[in-house]
């Protein structure tokens, strides 16, 4: 591929790398997109920023080749991706792409950085990332930038898909047990992982990862849609657990939760329409009465391509 500097219309690729999937956005110098692929998650996990390279490599090259920009390497990546707050993960896996030649110049950045600019640019909010993991970050007025989660799937993640499953498991198995009361979530459960018994849950579960896990929070919400109690009760805590990050983060950079806080919802788990998002805008209204949430969806990827845009250049 010719280099990016020496291409008249110089490109640009934001990528937004979770743990159940990574979303490229392949843009021009004016932000025009130009194509948009999604595959596998690339979230670093220790000793493993190689083969996240490989994915998001792979799909820059299917986002160039959509583009018809084979021959272009981008002048500009700017990679946000789940777990890159680690300063080691971050640079093992800027090595990796920096070796893959990806682009001319490439930045990694923690995947809350590249969506809180998308949700507010330069302005003050909260932001409020449930997918696979969970993770609250804020900008106060004073433009100081705070984190409340985001601990990671062994002992955090609170409100997380991969929170809401590993609880669902738990609570079809103190069911089959006799501790819990029935529940629908047996055998929606039993059906959504194609296994016979829950005693098929063990080996299941010895090698399921955090993404897998978060398959399950779908299920969850669809057996709380028809009233079952014990999954609306997992539902219940979900947005407890998210409303708390919420809560905390306004009392540290907005005075307190009646201030008027802008605040935006990224990730799977918070989707519009669903279930978890409803009732946790819900329950805001009590729990953090300032909140003003943001109706327009967070584009992480977008994010990134307006940082990467930034670091071109362009002034944005």
């Amino acid at each position: 591929m010719s280099a990016g500097p020496l291409d008249p219309t110089p490109l640009v690729v934001g990528v937004d790398g979770g743990g159940s999937h990574t979303r490229v956005l392949l843009a021009d110098a004016s932000g025009a997109t130009l194509a948009r692929v999604e595959g596998v998650g690339s979230a670093l996990r220790p000793g493993e920023e190689s083969a996240a390279a490989d994915v998001i490599k792979t799909l820059i090259h299917e986002a160039l080749a959509k583009a018809e920009r084979t021959e272009t390497r981008p002048s500009v990546c700017v990679v946000g991706v789940a777990g890159a707050g680690q300063e080691r993960a971050a640079q093992a896996l800027w090595s990796a792409l920096a070796k893959h030649r990806v682009a001319d110049d490439v930045s990694v950045q923690a995947d809350a950085a590249i969506a809180m600019d998308d949700a507010f640019g330069d302005s003050a909010g909260v932001l409020l990332i449930a997918g696979t993991g969970s993770v609250a970050y804020s900008k106060g007025l004073d433009g100081r930038l705070e984190r409340c989660g985001g601990w990671g799937p062994n002992v955090g993640d609170e409100g997380s898909a991969h929170w809401l499953g590993r609880r669902a498991l738990s609570v079809v198995t103190a069911a089959n047990d006799g501790r819990e009361p029935e529940t629908a979530l047996t055998g929606a459960i039993l059906t959504a992982l194609e296994l016979e018994t829950l005693d098929d849950v063990i080996p299941w579960a010895a090698t399921a990862t955090p993404a897998l896990y978060a398959q399950l929070a779908p299920v969850v919400a669809q057996v709380a849609a028809t009233g079952d109690l014990r999954a609306n009760a997992l539902v219940s805590f979900c947005v407890e657990e998210l409303a708390l990050h919420v809560r905390t983060l306004a009392r540290r950079c907005f005075t307190d939760e009646r201030a008027s806080i802008p605040v935006a919802f990224a990730g799977g788990l918070l989707s519009r329409g669903s279930l978890v998002r409803k009732r946790l805008e819900q329950r805001l209204k009590s729990a953090v009465p300032g909140a003003t949430v943001k109706s327009e969806e967070v584009d992480a990827a977008r994010g990134a391509v307006r940082r990467a845009r930034r670091l071109l250049g362009v002034d944005v």
